[in-house]
């Protein structure tokens, strides 16, 4: 399929688009909801916290923060100002080194109390920021370390970078993906489109909002479309049913593993399974066994579609479409949003149904 001109915005503008600023935006389990007018309010007021603190355009960030209503926060409120260093909160304190290094942190944020080992990784020059939560649901920035100077806000533009997140790519060296805001709207515009997302939507966000699929495809799609995102603490199968009982959503997105934990304690939780259907499920990340397949369209009686990304191309490329349209068990589907084809190594494009390289075109890719 070719490219479609996706709009060109920032995430912040995402937040703005809603054509029901009252509705609900970002739900979690223990926590007020907060409304599109409500999010957006939060983050515009992080941003400039951050600028207050002396942290602006083109500074790097590095958040270590597990899944939940303030991680999504803390990271659209540092893309409102500056750019978004997402890392695994559970990374050793070498491993916190080496990407505050690679990404020439200028501040870390953490909630309080949390991760010591990112905390003792911070050099002397990078700022150290609590995100504080409130009552209401929502936070507030404050530095216990390295505050500088105030500075305007200055708020990115489509072409400036939200994001960077790291990709092992084709050496055992992490490399380092710059994304920009529009890199990023442009797969959250895709994504809506090739699965109908739209307000009526609440997806259930169990992948980590430190990797390309968690904040692609479970947080920025939903909020693109309009919907509401469920963020609870992260992936757990014992829990997992519970939240579909309470929030109802309408489709998750996984990896695998825990599509198969899942499918593990069906049973027990069929009741759940059948008060409240999905209206599909995504699949993404690495490939999905065929049988695995199988066996959820007929346990959780939605379908499952496979999709294809990449770090590079701030995730989706192709995917299985919705039905009535055919999808096919072991394959990634189509192209929505983007042209794809095969490459033979001088560059030159191979026929349909040739072994070669992938190759990638289009509004989303770095």
């Amino acid at each position: 399929m070719t490219t479609e001109t996706a709009p060109r915005r920032t995430l912040l503008d995402l937040l703005a688009q809603a054509d029901a600023p009252d509705a609900p935006a970002l739900l979690a389990p223990g926590r007020p909801p907060l409304t599109y007018r409500g999010l957006r309010a939060s983050v515009e007021r992080l941003a400039g916290q951050l600028a207050a603190l002396g942290i602006g355009r083109g500074d790097r960030v590095a958040i270590a923060m597990g899944n939940g209503p303030e991680m999504v926060q803390t990271f659209l409120g540092v893309a409102a100002c500056a750019t978004a260093a997402p890392l695994n909160p559970r990374y050793r304190q070498e491993e916190f080194a080496f990407y505050y290094e690679d990404t020439r942190a200028a501040a870390l944020i953490t909630l309080p109390g949390e991760i010591e080992a990112a905390h003792a990784a911070a050099t002397p020059e990078m700022a150290i920021i609590e995100a504080r939560p409130e009552p209401d649901g929502t936070l507030s920035f404050a530095a216990i370390r390295g505050a500088r100077p105030p500075r305007p806000l200055d708020t990115p533009g489509p072409d400036d970078v939200a994001m960077i997140l790291h990709t092992s790519g084709t050496t055992s060296r992490p490399k380092r993906v710059p994304l920009r805001h529009r890199n990023l709207t442009a797969s959250a515009h895709n994504i809506g489109r090739t699965y109908a997302l739209g307000p009526a939507d609440t997806a259930l966000c169990v992948m980590p909002l430190f990797h390309i699929h968690g904040i692609v495809a479970t947080l920025l799609s939903p909020l693109a479309s309009g919907g509401a995102v469920v963020c609870p603490p992260g992936f757990d199968a014992l829990r997992f049913w519970g939240w579909v009982q309470e929030f109802r959503p309408t489709w998750y997105s996984a990896v695998p593993t825990m599509h198969q934990l899942l499918l593990a304690r069906a049973e027990r939780n069929a009741e759940i399974i059948r008060a409240h259907p999905f209206r599909f499920i995504r699949s993404s990340s690495a490939s999905l066994p065929p049988v695995v397949m199988e066996r959820m369209e007929a346990i959780f009686g939605a379908p499952v579609l496979e999709s294809y990304g990449m770090t590079e191309a701030s995730h989706q490329m192709t995917s299985n479409p919705l039905p009535p349209l055919p999808r096919k068990a072991g394959t990634v589907g189509y192209g929505f949003g983007v042209e794809a084809a095969i490459m033979d190594e001088s560059g030159a494009l191979l026929p349909q149904g040739s072994i070669g390289e992938v190759v990638v075109r289009g509004p989303n890719v770095v």
